[in-house]
């Protein structure tokens, strides 16, 4: 295996938050319901939906940052132990097939106001 893409992206939490009170459908263009909601169907938590959004922006600089992505064609959740994954289809499936990529890694994090992902891409 080797590393095919890798992307770092981060976001202020506050500034985010503001972003979807502002426009309260961007959420709905930015994430699946499963990203939205915690497995108890309560909302899940601002920071956690702001390291999502890193998770995508990298995600995309991984694969090259092409136009024509759409962002509910990547999931980020997590297992049962933890960790976080991605769950790819659509054009970021396609984009990935294109450059062989075979798996992901994912890191999140959030801390000081501050929203953090990395993405690796290995094929």
């Amino acid at each position: 295996m080797s590393i095919i893409g890798v992307g770092i992206d981060v976001a202020e939490i506050d500034r985010f938050e503001a972003a979807l009170q502002r426009t309260p459908a961007l959420a709905d263009r930015l994430f699946l319901q499963s990203e939205l909601l915690l497995p108890s169907g309560e909302r899940r938590g601002i920071a956690s939906l702001a390291a999502r959004f890193a998770a995508k922006e990298a995600l995309a600089k991984a694969l090259g940052a092409p136009p024509g992505l759409l962002w509910t064609d990547a999931e980020v959740f997590v297992e049962d132990s933890g960790r976080p994954r991605l769950r790819v289809t659509g054009t970021v499936a396609a984009r990935a097939a294109e450059l062989g990529v075979q798996s992901w890694h994912v890191s999140l994090s959030h801390d000081a106001g501050v929203a953090s992902a990395v993405v690796v891409a290995e094929g």
